[in-house]
């Protein structure tokens, strides 16, 4: 059974049974999903309060895409897009809030608007101040794995072993964030599906998520309508929410404890279902297959 707790600036954020919820909101006219969908202040508003209505225990709020070929944007206009909608997305709930950032100025003005968890792609390695900043104020943070840059990440992803690379670099990326202060029961780790890797490098790390679960953090996993089931089903965005839910099903079985999407409601069904099977008693009693 999972069982975590997360601790953010003075609250806890307990993971008891199923797996938690985090619903996206992404404040970018170029997201690969829903780009340009919410990013004037009153559409985005709308959608954190849907996603909360559907089930979401954690909204993750993005003002910089990092979908594949992104082009990067800079840290003003980053917090132009963000905080007015923070700031009123803060007032109408008291459900967790992550920041999707790699930048410490953002994540410094967000965690003083009110956000819990930074929510870093590049693990704190883009920005050196980044450790600081989460450790000052007591943040939980997202250790994402990512080879390269969104902007080049899927120009010639290449692993020897995915799986020993992505344990080996959390290893160190947790090393560093306890050297900065940041306790280990602040850290949430997520292996980056789709970040620098092929089809086969996230069905390999989706089929080998419980070789993360030695580190003692909750795991995250970031499916919802990826490029490689795309790949798988031949289908696009719009059309895989249905591999969204296997993937969802096969990585709470596997022992995710937050799974990030964009369709809360469906998902939350599935995560429910998976995570009851999961925790059921496995006892193989012969009389059953005579």
């Amino acid at each position: 059974m999972i069982d975590y707790t997360i601790f953010s600036r003075g609250r806890t954020i307990p993971i008891h049974g199923r797996p938690l919820m985090m619903g996206i909101v992404n404040i970018t006219p170029d997201s690969f999903f829903d780009g340009g969908r919410y990013l004037s202040v009153d559409r985005a508003v709308a959608q954190a309060d849907a996603l909360v209505e559907e089930g979401a225990d954690i909204l993750d709020l993005g003002a910089e895409s990092t979908r594949p070929g992104a082009v990067p944007v800079g840290e003003q206009e980053e917090m132009d897009r963000l905080l007015p909608v923070l700031s009123e997305v803060v007032k109408r709930t008291a459900v967790p809030i992550s920041v999707d950032t790699m930048k410490s100025r953002v994540a410094r003005a967000a965690l003083d608007a009110g956000a819990s968890i930074i929510n870093d792609v590049t693990a704190m390695r883009f920005d050196p101040e980044m450790a600081s900043v989460i450790a000052t104020y007591g943040a939980a943070v997202v250790l994402m794995h990512m080879q390269g840059m969104p902007a080049t990440m899927q120009q010639a992803p290449r692993y020897d072993d995915v799986v020993s690379e992505v344990r080996d670099f959390f290893s160190e990326r947790i090393a560093a964030a306890e050297q900065a202060g940041i306790v280990k029961s602040r850290i949430v780790l997520d292996p980056g599906f789709g970040f620098g890797k092929l089809q086969k490098h996230n069905v390999e790390l989706l089929s080998q998520l419980p070789a993360f679960g030695g580190f003692g953090c909750p795991l995250l996993a970031g499916l919802s309508r990826k490029a490689f089931l795309g790949k798988i089903l031949d289908k696009p965005v719009e059309g895989r929410e249905w591999g969204t839910a296997a993937a969802v099903a096969l990585a709470v079985d596997r022992g995710a404890a937050i799974i990030r999407v964009h369709d809360v409601a469906s998902m939350k069904d599935v995560v429910r279902v998976a995570a009851a099977i999961r925790s059921a008693p496995l006892t193989l009693k012969q009389d059953h297959y005579a």
